[in-house]
């Protein structure tokens, strides 16, 4: 249990409420001084193994004997980013390199007060698990068969984790590979296979490259106005769908359902039909420019390879296109006449809320 503040540290006199800024806050009753019970910052790392989750086994309390993520206390003079390298390698021996902030949670602890979670993903670099002076182990657990967490920010921030890899699994698997190893050759071609693994490898610096384009690009002003984390859905479903479509995983009915939907929403919601193509087009500009940049299409490999793979590209963003333009065209063929004007985009920055979707 947080224990009490009694008596002021600076003078030693007695503790009492007063309310400053509408917040009754701890008050030195005789030098005056208010003392700030801000949130301490956590940081928890999830380590990601060939869909096993690296956990550590308490062992002291709160919830000694429970399983969690590695966390702790951010220090003092170390950045956040420090702190949660420095966590994950005294906790586990694992040591790491950050990938991304994933989520932020507000907790309030019997034992400390108020906490901020800070969870972040974080690529293991070296190391096999050890446990710390903290824990009594540390091991990895397959994503399907993790324990009951100590800490429901943990559970949260894991939960949110799962969501964001749904597609990428699917991909992984549509691709037949288990652990890294090709358990269907032959269902696609080595070309196709290769440039998929780039995509896949690659995604998050093309979703990065092709928000700062459409959000600057004079042919998609309408989306200068999204926010980003709601471009980063958009571009994120697209690239998940083309990976699966090289797959032979994503049909052409699934093509016409999910574009001509998408364009009846975009209709709308007041965007211009130019700006929806274009924002497609460039999803595809910068796919290319990845796997270019990255030797995927190289000189000496077949060139039918390279045509086959350009077909099936063209062929996906060709009924992409489509069927926008047609959902897009339905909608306005049955407006009527005296239809409310267009509703501000979803997820523009003119909103504090709005659907997120592609």
């Amino acid at each position: 249990m947080k224990k009490k503040r009694n008596f002021c540290p600076h003078c030693g006199g007695q503790i009492t409420k007063e309310e400053e800024d509408h917040v009754a806050r701890d008050c030195c009753s005789s030098c005056h001084s208010f003392f700030y019970d801000n949130p301490l910052p956590v940081v928890s790392a999830i380590v990601d193994e060939n869909r096993q989750i690296l956990l550590v086994k308490r062992d002291r309390p709160p919830s000694k004997g429970r399983w969690c993520l590695p966390t702790g206390f951010a220090e003092a003079g170390e950045s956040i980013e420090e702190a949660v390298l420095r966590e994950l390698r005294e906790e586990t021996g694992i040591k790491g390199k950050i990938s991304r902030l994933l989520d932020v949670d507000s907790y309030k602890s019997r034992f400390y007060g108020d906490l901020l979670f800070l969870t972040f993903i974080v690529d293991k670099r070296q190391g096999k698990p050890v446990a710390g002076d903290d824990s009594s182990q540390a091991r990895f657990f397959p994503i399907d068969k993790i324990p009951p967490l100590a800490f429901r920010s943990n559970r949260r921030a894991l939960d949110r984790y799962i969501k964001i890899k749904k597609d990428y699994w699917a991909v992984l698997d549509a691709l037949g590979t288990q652990n890294g190893k090709d358990t269907h050759p032959g269902t696609t071609s080595p070309m196709t296979r290769r440039v998929m693994n780039v995509i896949m490898r690659n995604r998050e610096k093309m979703i990065q490259q092709w928000i700062e384009d459409i959000t600057t690009n004079p042919s998609t002003p309408e989306y200068h106005l999204y926010e980003n984390k709601v471009l980063y859905k958009i571009c994120d479903k697209v690239i998940s769908q083309i990976t699966l479509w090289l797959g032979q995983a994503f049909s052409i009915d699934r093509i016409r359902t999910f574009y001509t939907r998408l364009g009846v929403e975009r209709k709308k919601s007041g965007v211009r039909i130019s700006g929806v193509l274009s924002g497609l087009s460039l999803i595809r500009k910068h796919i290319w420019a990845v796997a270019l940049a990255e030797g995927a299409l190289e000189k000496n490999l077949d060139l039918y390879m390279t045509f086959e793979l350009q077909r099936r590209m063209t062929i996906f963003f060709d009924l992409a296109t489509f069927h926008i333009t047609h959902g897009y065209e339905e909608n306005a063929n049955t407006r009527q006449i005296n239809a409310a004007p267009p509703e501000e985009p979803k997820g523009s920055r003119r909103r504090r809320f709005g659907k997120e979707g592609s």
